[in-house]
C-alpha cells in the first residue's frame, strides 16, 4: 500500500479546507443576544460549527446558551454584566456565581470555559465612574473563587476594557507615549498586577470605526489596513490606527511594569449600517485587511506574532442601546436572521465567499405593514412614526444609512413595518390610528430591506398588546 493510506486520510482534510476555507488560529466571535427575536441557541452553535468558529465570547452565562454549547468543545468566555459587579464584591456571592455558571459545566462533554469576563468596559468615560470602586474587588473575588474551586489553572478572570482606558498625551500623540488614563491609573495598576499574578490576559476592545465616527478630520484610510499615511514613532511606521492603538496599550502596560502581558482583543469589527461610514463596502475593506494579518500572525510593531482576537459581532442586535450611535445595532457579520451579509474569508486568504448561514430558520408569514396611501387625516402621522420607532429599530433611516433615500411615505412604511414585525405581526400593531395597512407584497426598495422577522418565542419589547389597545382607545378619545 505504500503511503496511499496516508494520502487517503489527508484528502478529506484538504477537501474540508477547500470547502470551508480553513480558519484563522485564535479567531473568535462575540455572540450578543440583545435582540427582540433571538435565533435558537442550538441554531447559532451549529452556525458557528459550520463556519469553523471555535471560540466564542458571551455577555452573560445564560443557561440556554450554555446548554447549546455543551459538547461543542468551543472555547468560551462567559461574562458577568456590569449591573452584577456590586454583588460580586461579596465573596460568598462570587463563589455561588462560579458554582452555578462555571463549575456546573466542568464535566466531560460539558462547556469548555476558558475565561470569565468581569464586567464589560466598566471604566468607559461615559459611565462617570459608576463601576470604578466595584470592578477590581469583583475581579479578585471571581478569580479567587475559581482558584478555590480548583479551576484557576484553566479558567482565568479578565476585564474587557474599552481602549479609552489609555491614551497618549496631546503633546506627544504616539504609541510609545501610551499611559493609562490619569483618573484610573491607580486601579488599572492594581488590576494589571492582579492579572499578572494569576496568569490572566488583559482584554481590550479596539474599534477603528469609532475613530472615524463623528470626526470628519480623522484620516479616513488610516482606519483600514491598506493605504494610511504613516505616523512615525521612534523610527517605527504606523500605517493604521489598529496597530497604533494596540501598541499604545503595550506602552501603557510597560509603564506599569508589565510590558510582556498577554493581550486579547475582545472586540473588533465594522458596522454595516446606521452611519455614513457604516456600510458593507467599508466592512469588507476592513475585514479584508484584518483577516490576512491575523492569518499571517503579523501582530503589531511592538508585538509581532500571534494575537487572540474576537470579532464583533456575530449577528445584528435590534434591541441594543443606540446611545453611542445608531450603528450599534449593525455590527454583525450575519443579519438578525443568521444569514451572511457579505462574502468573507475566515482563513485570511481573501478567497471571499458567503459564510454558511443559520439553517432551517423559521420566519413569520410574508406580510408587511405599510403606510396607507388612502389615509386622509395625516395630522398624527409624525406621532405614530415616533411611536413605532420608539419600540422598534428605525436606525436604517438615519443619515447615510441604507434606507436614508426613502420618501416620506416610505419612511412611514418602514417605521410601521419594523414595529409590526417586532410585535409578531399582530393585526393591532398595524393600525396606527388608521394610517397603516397590511400588504402581502414585498415593499423593499433598492438597498432598503423591509424585513420579515423570524418566528421566536423570546421576543420582548415595548408595551404589551393590552397596553397598545389601551393607548389606541385613549388616543381615539382624544382625536
Amino acid at each position: 500500500m505504500g503511503n496511499f493510506w496516508f494520502v487517503g486520510l489527508l484528502l478529506p482534510v484538504f477537501f474540508c479546507l477547500y470547502l470551508f476555507g480553513g480558519f484563522v488560529d485564535g479567531l473568535g466571535v462575540n455572540w450578543g443576544t440583545m435582540a427582540t427575536h433571538k435565533l435558537p441557541p442550538k441554531t447559532v452553535v451549529q452556525m458557528l460549527k459550520d463556519n469553523g468558529i471555535k471560540k466564542v465570547k458571551l455577555f452573560d452565562a445564560d443557561s440556554n446558551t450554555m446548554s447549546a454549547l455543551a459538547g461543542s468543545d468551543m472555547e468560551v468566555m462567559v461574562a458577568i454584566p456590569n449591573d452584577q459587579l456590586l454583588a460580586m464584591n461579596s465573596y460568598d456571592r462570587a463563589k455561588l456565581w462560579v458554582k452555578k455558571n462555571v463549575t456546573i459545566y466542568n464535566f466531560n462533554e460539558g462547556v469548555n470555559i476558558k475565561y470569565v469576563a468581569v464586567g464589560n468596559e466598566p471604566f468607559l468615560t461615559s459611565y462617570n465612574g459608576s463601576f470604578l470602586n466595584t470592578t477590581f474587588p469583583a475581579l479578585q473575588n471571581i478569580q479567587n473563587a475559581l482558584n478555590d474551586a480548583g479551576l484557576g489553572d484553566t479558567v482565568k478572570a479578565t476585564v474587557p476594557l474599552n481602549a479609552d482606558v489609555y491614551n497618549s498625551p496631546t503633546s506627544n500623540p504616539v504609541p510609545s507615549a501610551g499611559r493609562f488614563r490619569s483618573d484610573i491609573s491607580g486601579v488599572m495598576t492594581q488590576i494589571v498586577d492582579f492579572l499578572s499574578k494569576n496568569g490572566a490576559p488583559f482584554t481590550v476592545n479596539i474599534y477603528p470605526f469609532l475613530s472615524l465616527y463623528g470626526n470628519d478630520d480623522f484620516p479616513f484610510n488610516y482606519a483600514f489596513f491598506d493605504g494610511g499615511n504613516p505616523i512615525v514613532d521612534n523610527g517605527i511606521q504606523y500605517t493604521n490606527v489598529f496597530d497604533a492603538n494596540f501598541d499604545t496599550l503595550v506602552s501603557a502596560l510597560k509603564a506599569v511594569g508589565h510590558g510582556d502581558m498577554t493581550i486579547i482583543v475582545g472586540e473588533v469589527g465594522w458596522p454595516t449600517d446606521g452611519d455614513k461610514n457604516g456600510n458593507v463596502a467599508n466592512a469588507q475593506r476592513f475585514y479584508n485587511g484584518l483577516m490576512p494579518r491575523l492569518a499571517g500572525n503579523t501582530g503589531t510593531p511592538l508585538r509581532p506574532g500571534y494575537i487572540e482576537v474576537y470579532l464583533f459581532g456575530l449577528v445584528d442586535e435590534d434591541a441594543k442601546s443606540i446611545a453611542p450611535g445608531s450603528f450599534e445595532r449593525h455590527w454583525g457579520i450575519f443579519r438578525y436572521d443568521g444569514q451572511p451579509k457579505f462574502p468573507l474569508d475566515l482563513s485570511g486568504q481573501n478567497q471571499n465567499k458567503l459564510l454558511i448561514g443559520a439553517q432551517k430558520v423559521q420566519y413569520l408569514p410574508q406580510k408587511w405593514c405599510m403606510f396607507d396611501p388612502n389615509a386622509k387625516d395625516l395630522s398624527k402621522l409624525a406621532d405614530n412614526i415616533n411611536y413605532a420607532c420608539t419600540f422598534s429599530d428605525c436606525t436604517a433611516l438615519g443619515y447615510g444609512s441604507s434606507c436614508n433615500s426613502l420618501d416620506s411615505n416610505g419612511n412611514a412604511s418602514y417605521a410601521f413595518n419594523m414595529y409590526y414585525q417586532v410585535q409578531n405581526q399582530d393585526d393591532m400593531a398595524c393600525n396606527f390610528q388608521g394610517l397603516g395597512t397590511v400588504t402581502t407584497q414585498n415593499i423593499s426598495q433598492g438597498s432598503c430591506n423591509f424585513i420579515i422577522q423570524i418566528a421566536s418565542s423570546s421576543f420582548s419589547v415595548g408595551p404589551s398588546l393590552a397596553g397598545i389597545a389601551f393607548l389606541t382607545a385613549l388616543t381615539s378619545l382624544v382625536l
